[in-house]
C-alpha cells in the first residue's frame, strides 16, 4: 500500500509537553523569590554587620533583665559593665607605672577616670539596673584615650607585666601575713574566757569568800563516804570552766535513769576552787554527789615524779606558749597554752588521784550526754584498760598521721596503720591500767619526745601511744565527735550520739560557736538562775 505525502499525515498529540512547561515556570517562579529573600536577607546582615558594636551592645541590653545583679552584669561578654570593669584593672596597672616613671599627671588622670567608672558602676548596682550606651559611651571612650596616652608613653606590655608580676608577689605576700595574722586573733578568740563567764566567776567567787556555810559543805563533801562506794557510777571531769562542767553534770543526770547513783570526780586549778564549789553547791543536779579537787593540792604531782610535770614548768616551754614569737612559719594552734595545762594531762593519772575506784567514766568539759551512760560500766573490756569510740573509717585518722614514724623507736614498735580513737568520752578499767602500769607507759613517751621530735602536740598522741594494744572499741554511737568544727554532721548521726563531742575551737560557750548546734548544749544550761540572767544579758 502507498503511504500518505507527509503533508497529509495525521499530527501526532505532544500533550506532555504542556506540563513540562508548567514545571519549568513553577521553577523559575520559586527561583526567583528565593533570589529576592537571599537578597533582601545579606543586605540585612550587611546593615547589622555595619552598625557600631556599640549600638549592637544596646540592642542586645535592651533584651536583657532590667534587674540584673552587678555580677551578672559584668559576666556577660558584651556588657558595658564589663567593658568598664576591663579597662578599669588596665588602667590601674598604668597607674602603678605611671608613678613609679614619675609621671604623676598621667597617674592622676587615670585615677579620675577610673573612679568616674566606679561611680558608674556602684550607680547601676544600686538601681539594679544595666549600664545604658548614653552613660557608657564617654566614659569608655576618655579612658580608652588615656590607656592609648600611656601606651605612647613607652609603656609597653614587657614593661607592664614585669610591674606586675612584682605587684602580684608583693600581695600575695601581704595577703599570706593577713591569713597568719587573723589565725592568730582567733587563736586569742579561743584562748580567752568570754566576759560572760567571767562575771559569773566574779560573782561565785564573792558568795565563797563570803558564805563561810558553803566552805563548810564543801569540806563534809569531799570528806563523803560516797567517794568510794563501789556501788555508784563515778564520772571524771577535769576543768577550770565552771559552766562547761555544770552543763556536762546536767546533761548526764538529766538522761539517767537513776541519777541518785551517780557521782562526779572534779578536779579544777586554783583560781576556779572556790567559783566551781559555790556553783555546784547551790544548784541541784537531782540528787546526784560530787566532790572537786584543787590540782595544786596533788603535791605528789611534782617534777621528781612527773615528767610532763617537769617539762611543763621549763623556762623555755613557758615563754614558747606566753610570750608568743615573731615566726610566722609556726602554726598559731602549735602555741595554745591550753597544751601545757596540767589540767589537760590530768587524765592519765586518775589511778593515782583515785586509789580506790575500779573503774571510771572520762568525760570532757566540752561533751554534751544524751544518753543514759550507766550500761558503759557494765561493758565487757575482755582485759584492756581503755574503751573508746574508733575514729578510722577515714585514712586520716590513723596512728601515722599524728607520729613521727621516722623515728626508729617508734617505727620499731608501733604500727603506722593502727587505727586512732577519741579522746573525750572513755570507759577506764582501773584494775587493768594498775596491772599494765600504764601511768608509766605514758611517762617513757613523754621522756622519748622531750625534743618534740615524736609528735608536736596535745594529749591525744601521748595517749594513743600508752594505751597502745589495750583499748577496746565502743560502738560509734557512743561517742559524736566535731560539733565545735564541722557545721555538716548528719542530724541522725547526732540523735542518736549516747554523747556529742564540740571539740575544736568553735565551743558552744563562744560567741563564735557552730549556731545550728548550740542549742543542743544551752538546753541543759539553767538560764533562769540569775547570775547567769544579770551576767549573759549585760
Amino acid at each position: 500500500m502507498r503511504r500518505r505525502a507527509a503533508d497529509y499525515r495525521r499530527p501526532v498529540r505532544r500533550r506532555s509537553s504542556c506540563w513540562i512547561w508548567a514545571l519549568l515556570s513553577l521553577f523559575f517562579l520559586a527561583g526567583f523569590v528565593l533570589f529576592l529573600f537571599h537578597h533582601n536577607h545579606d543586605h540585612q546582615e550587611d546593615w547589622v554587620d555595619q552598625q557600631p558594636i556599640m549600638e549592637r551592645d544596646a540592642r542586645s541590653v535592651q533584651v536583657a533583665n532590667e534587674q540584673l545583679n552587678s555580677t551578672e552584669e559584668i559576666s556577660r561578654t558584651y556588657s558595658y559593665a564589663r567593658q568598664l570593669a576591663e579597662q578599669m584593672t588596665l588602667a590601674k596597672a598604668y597607674v602603678v607605672i605611671a608613678k613609679e616613671h614619675n609621671n604623676l599627671h598621667l597617674a592622676w588622670e587615670l585615677t579620675s577616670k577610673i573612679r568616674n567608672c566606679q561611680f558608674l558602676l556602684s550607680k547601676a548596682a544600686m538601681r539594679e539596673q544595666p549600664i545604658t550606651l548614653d552613660e557608657a559611651e564617654p566614659v569608655i571612650k576618655s579612658l580608652s584615650s588615656l590607656i592609648f596616652k600611656a601606651q605612647d608613653a613607652h609603656y609597653d606590655i614587657a614593661t607592664t607585666i614585669m610591674t606586675m608580676k612584682s605587684h602580684i608577689q608583693a600581695l600575695e605576700e601581704r595577703a599570706n601575713a593577713a591569713t597568719v595574722q587573723s589565725t592568730v586573733f582567733a587563736q586569742l578568740a579561743t584562748e580567752a574566757l568570754p566576759k560572760n563567764l567571767q562575771c559569773l566567776n566574779i560573782k561565785l567567787v564573792s558568795d565563797w569568800l563570803k558564805k563561810n556555810k558553803l566552805q563548810e559543805l564543801a569540806i563534809e563533801k569531799n570528806n563523803s563516804p560516797q567517794l568510794v562506794n563501789k556501788n555508784l557510777y563515778h564520772f571524771c571531769i577535769f576543768s577550770d570552766n565552771v559552766l562547761a562542767v555544770s552543763t556536762v553534770i546536767n546533761s548526764t543526770v538529766a538522761n539517767s535513769e537513776h541519777p541518785n547513783q551517780l557521782f562526779f570526780h572534779i578536779v579544777t586549778n586554783r583560781v576556779n576552787y572556790g567559783p566551781m564549789q559555790a556553783w555546784l553547791l547551790t544548784n541541784d543536779f537531782k540528787g546526784s554527789t560530787f566532790e572537786v579537787k584543787n590540782v595544786e593540792d596533788l603535791l605528789w604531782l611534782n617534777e621528781s615524779y612527773s615528767p610532763i610535770v617537769k617539762q611543763l614548768n621549763e623556762e623555755d616551754v613557758q615563754a614558747y606558749y606566753f610570750k608568743g614569737s615573731q615566726d610566722f612559719n609556726v602554726e598559731p594552734k602549735l602555741r595554745n597554752p591550753k597544751y601545757i595545762y596540767l589540767l589537760n594531762h590530768l587524765r592519765f593519772y586518775i589511778p593515782e588521784i583515785y586509789p580506790q575506784l575500779e573503774k571510771v567514766v572520762f568525760l570532757d568539759d566540752d561533751v554534751v550526754v544524751q544518753k543514759d551512760l550507766t550500761p558503759l560500766f557494765s561493758l565487757d573490756l575482755h582485759g584492756n584498760v581503755n574503751g573508746a569510740v574508733e575514729t578510722c573509717l577515714e585514712a586520716f585518722h590513723r596512728y601515722y598521721k599524728y607520729l613521727n614514724f621516722s623515728n626508729p623507736i617508734i617505727s620499731s614498735k608501733i604500727d603506722p596503720q593502727a587505727c586512732a580513737w577519741a579522746l573525750g568520752m572513755n570507759v577506764f578499767d582501773l584494775v587493768a591500767w594498775r596491772k599494765a602500769n600504764v601511768t608509766a607507759r605514758y611517762h617513757y613517751w613523754q621522756e622519748q619526745n622531750a625534743d618534740k621530735m615524736i609528735w608536736k602536740l596535745g594529749t591525744l598522741p601521748s595517749a594513743l601511744l600508752a594505751f597502745y594494744g589495750l583499748t577496746e572499741p565502743l560502738d560509734r554511737r557512743w561517742h559524736v565527735l566535731g560539733l565545735g568544727y564541722d557545721p555538716n554532721i548528719d542530724n541522725r548521726l547526732i540523735e542518736s550520739a549516747g554523747v556529742i563531742h564540740f571539740n575544736g575551737n568553735m565551743k558552744p560557750w563562744m560567741k563564735f560557736g557552730i549556731g545550728k548546734y548550740r542549742h543542743l548544749w544551752e538546753r541543759y544550761v539553767n538560764q533562769t538562775h540569775p547570775y547567769l540572767q544579770d551576767c549573759f544579758a549585760s
